[in-house]
């Protein structure tokens, strides 16, 4: 977590605050100064050399250290929990770094981990049917089974049951907000909330406090997309905020698979036409790991060491042990308790485990090969 009296913090979030100054145009500033200590320091008539600042935006600038209580921000994050995590911080979603307007900072509840990076945004419609509901329950628990981390934004309908499959699963699940992470939106899934931050967590680049703007609604789904390798959309209306996210991932550069619906279903209409217009078909959980293929180890430690499965990063020494005695053609059960050196009823168990992930799979009674 990074030291909340740090004065550096304290500017990135004073600049942060600053009214009229988005992702896109602090990037400017960013990149012409250096850092936001030095952006506030900076000439009025230097900041109107950069594109897109006129007088009134440099002025505001020019009087954000008088104007804007960011230590009150950070007294709040202190008190409340809340780690504040700049982009320049090892704990700030590398992905997010190469979409055009990242967020400069994020306010975070709970912890993004690494593993992270191996994630997938499940997003549809707020009015979802109970066929999109359990569609978006069941290909999360299976992608979360699987190693993946699940992105949704919290809301009602498909999202909510996407962060519900994900911890039924015992999986890593995190919701990005359009308010702030200390005011929950919608109000009734504050408890669940508090599931997603003990599995996951809770993340928005408004301060915690802030109320749901419908505005910062559709701002937000470009972070769901920007820290995900893909996204899934559900079920859509012809005008469903899923549809911008669709949006987003293409233009980041992402995935994009569409879950078919009925032909009559006004839900299934944004679906459809994603599927006509390129998306991917999902039907199951196998759907999405086949089309995101070899993916490659977040972990500093793992030096970028490819892995065939999300759920590779998963495994512990025992499971890494047996998985590696396994080939891809056919192999004898008593081959790899040979090679393993470990005791026949470990190794049984430890394969339930691999099937489960689906990282090999049983050929016969006593041949097993590597998925």
């Amino acid at each position: 977590m990074n030291d909340l009296s740090d004065p550096a913090l304290m500017d990135a979030v004073r600049l942060s605050l600053v009214s009229g100054v988005g992702p896109i145009l602090r990037k400017a500033l960013i990149d012409r100064f250096g850092s936001a200590t030095q952006v506030l320091n900076a000439a009025m008539s230097d900041v109107r050399e950069v594109q897109g600042f006129g007088p009134k935006l440099a002025k505001a600038i020019a009087a954000a250290r008088s104007e804007i209580d960011a230590e009150r921000e950070v007294a709040i994050c202190r008190d409340e929990h809340v780690q504040i995590v700049t982009d320049q911080d090892p704990a700030y979603p590398r992905a997010l770094l190469e979409i055009p307007d990242p967020p400069g900072l994020l306010f975070v509840r709970g912890e993004i981990k690494p593993q992270d990076a191996i994630g997938v945004a499940i997003v549809g419609s707020r009015h979802a049917t109970s066929y999109g509901r359990t569609i978006a329950e069941r290909l999360a628990s299976s992608l979360a089974r699987a190693g993946v981390t699940i992105v949704s934004g919290l809301a009602r309908g498909v999202d909510a049951a996407a962060h519900r499959g994900a911890l039924e699963a015992g999986g890593r699940t995190i919701g990005v907000l359009g308010s702030g992470v200390l005011n929950i939106y919608p109000p009734e899934h504050a408890e669940l909330a508090l599931d997603v931050i003990q599995s996951g967590a809770i993340v928005s680049e408004s301060p915690p406090r802030s109320p749901p703007i419908s505005g910062a609604f559709p701002q937000r789904n470009r972070i769901i997309t920007g820290i995900s390798m893909g996204v899934i959309v559900v079920e859509a209306s012809d005008r469903s905020g899923a549809l911008i996210s669709a949006r987003h991932a293409m233009e980041q550069n992402r995935e994009v698979f569409a879950v078919p619906g009925r032909v009559d279903s006004r839900m299934s209409r944004g679906c459809h036409r994603l599927l006509r217009d390129g998306a991917k078909l999902v039907e199951t959980a196998d759907d999405v790991l086949e089309e995101l293929g070899p993916l490659v180890s977040p972990a500093p430690s793992a030096d970028g060491q490819a892995v065939h499965h999300p759920a590779e990063l998963l495994l512990n020494d025992l499971e890494q042990k047996v998985l590696s005695a396994i080939g891809s053609d056919p192999t004898q059960v008593d081959q790899v308790v040979s090679e393993c050196g470990v005791p026949v009823p470990q190794v049984l168990s430890t394969l339930s485990v691999l099937e489960m992930r689906r990282l090999v799979r049983r050929v016969s009674g006593n041949l097993v090969r590597r998925v």
